[in-house]
């Protein structure tokens, strides 16, 4: 924090770190779970891992804008529960989303989560199209959205 770097390339250096750690991570799951678990989807392999590589890149994103609030590292780990917590619960991987009440599948609309696992859904499905495209502009969005606004609420301690 003490180098004339900006904070938007701070938090771009960060990204392309853990952007490229997480782009490995979700490669090598999806690669183990389709060649040696057997996992079977009915859309082609490469889409699953186009679409785990995005989720990992929002969950990246999400991370790093989290981070930016806190002023220590054990206050940035107490705001990930925040973050995760309620879009594990309304996303979609505890109860199918249309199953749900109005009011909670409206907050679904809004988690970047619900549209993670839409995708991954919808490749399992064998969903092309509309269907498939719509949940990875969202997660796209919310990533480049939640880098910008991390590197607008990072703080820094030098003038």
């Amino acid at each position: 924090m003490t180098t004339p770097l900006g904070k938007a390339d701070f938090i771009l250096g960060y990204a392309l770190a853990f952007g490229l750690m997480a782009v490995l991570q979700a490669l090598i799951t999806v690669g183990f779970a389709v060649t040696v678990c057997g996992l079977q989807v009915d859309g082609p392999s490469w889409q699953l891992g186009a679409v785990a590589v995005l989720d990992a890149l929002l969950g990246t994103g999400l991370g790093l804008f989290a981070s930016a609030f806190a002023r220590t590292e054990f206050q940035a780990v107490q705001f990930m529960p925040v973050f995760v917590f309620p879009q594990i619960l309304l996303g979609g991987l505890l109860m199918p989303r249309d199953k749900m009440p109005d009011v909670l599948h409206t907050i679904s609309d809004w988690l970047p989560l619900s549209y993670a696992i839409d995708a991954v859904n919808a490749v399992a499905a064998g969903d092309e199209g509309w269907d498939l495209g719509k949940p990875l502009i969202v997660i796209g969005a919310v990533t480049v959205a939640a880098l910008v606004l991390a590197s607008f609420t990072l703080r820094r301690r030098t003038p």
